[in-house]
């Protein structure tokens, strides 16, 4: 029996020993990591940006077969966020601000613990350097966690550092998979359309298509209106130089309809036009290799461009039917000014009478008196 109270006291010993060691740990830690992802700087940067596509990346996610995740409504830039329950343990990630096309910065709990989170993106000759750091404080049971582990530098680091190997695997076929043909020649019909107009920068085209195609969308469902196709970007202008363009991104519709004077939606019609198709296979930065080869179709067919709008861009396949850049499928079309045939000149055919001379008249001198 004495033996048994001095095991139970060399037992409760050594807890509370346990504790006064973990309690007297740092709580706050700092963990960083960087990786050379094979991929451009804005198609990492999109792609990292949208929560949708956190579970194909993250390692907690890719390990986890069983996790449940749950997205905000909005899944893209400032506001959107992500919780998830796995077997690693729960948690939640918030986007709290962004730098477009350069950096996020991120609330983030896991298992009782808080950290800053900020990811940054550097252009390297084609490549995107990814820089991932956390700063934030432990929990008591993650300090024991770590005391036994290797401290949170090695447990955070060594997510970092996996998700960072999947960001590049995933990106460098997704993003570096794609095909561009030239269909040729086209009729389009007249269509009748939603839309929003404004200018945006290059960069910031595929974040502002996808808020503004969910909101048409959205408006269209609480209307019952009836939607008649997929989504299209109508690029009024496209000023290559200094990357801005004029744009309305638009949902098409069965019949046109009245909207209240004042209203940023407008509803309106495409007349029927003809145009040169070229199909995309693949992410939206290739785009440019498409517009690139249908300027040269052109130029080859002797075929000039309508000034009456730049071009159209219809997302039969996109980020919001499915996650993956490289099944992506976007047709792309250039108006072109129909060629004016001109009309031989006829000459009218002369009539009978117009062939027969006629008598010719005298004119009868009066005679005298």
């Amino acid at each position: 029996m004495r033996i048994l109270k001095y095991l139970f006291l060399l037992l409760l010993l050594s807890l509370v020993a346990l504790s006064i060691f973990v309690a007297t740990q740092k709580g706050n830690f700092t963990v960083e990591r960087s990786k050379i992802i094979n991929s451009p700087k804005s198609s990492v940067f999109n792609y990292v940006n949208d929560f949708k596509n956190w579970g194909e990346w993250n390692s907690l996610a890719t390990e986890d077969s069983l996790i449940n995740i749950t997205y905000s409504k909005n899944t893209i830039g400032k506001g959107s966020s992500c919780t998830w329950e796995g077997k690693q343990g729960n948690g939640d990630l918030q986007t709290i601000n962004i730098k477009e096309n350069d950096s996020i910065f991120q609330i983030m709990n896991f298992n009782g613990n808080s950290a800053d989170v900020s990811m940054s993106f550097k252009d390297t000759l084609g490549k995107t350097r990814v820089s991932w750091k956390a700063k934030g404080k432990m929990g008591f049971l993650f300090k024991v966690l770590t005391a036994f582990n290797g401290g949170a530098e090695k447990i955070f680091g060594s997510v970092f550092e996996k998700s960072l190997n999947n960001l590049d695997k995933k990106l460098d076929y997704e993003i570096n998979t794609y095909s561009v043909k030239v269909n040729g020649l086209v009729n389009n019909p007249e269509t009748f359309y939603l839309a929003q107009t404004f200018t945006s920068e290059f960069s910031k085209v595929s974040k502002n298509s996808g808020i503004v195609i969910s909101k048409i969308t959205t408006f269209c469902k609480k209307n019952n209106i009836t939607i008649s196709g997929k989504p299209f970007v109508i690029y009024h202008t496209y000023d290559i130089t200094n990357e801005l363009t004029k744009m309305s991104v638009c949902i098409p519709i069965k019949e046109p309809i009245f909207l209240v004077e004042g209203s940023d939606i407008l509803s309106e019609k495409l007349q029927p036009f003809q145009a040169v198709k070229t199909t995309l296979a693949g992410d939206y930065s290739h785009t440019k290799k498409a517009l690139d080869k249908t300027q040269e179709y052109l130029k080859t067919n002797y075929l000039n461009a309508d000034t009456v709008f730049s071009h159209i861009e219809i997302y039969i396949i996109g980020k919001n039917d499915i996650n993956n850049p490289s099944k992506w499928i976007t047709e792309i079309y250039y108006p072109i000014r129909q060629k004016v045939v001109s009309k031989p000149i006829v000459t009218p055919t002369p009539t009978n009478e117009e062939i027969t001379p006629k008598p010719k008249v005298e004119k009868e001198i009066p005679s005298e008196f």
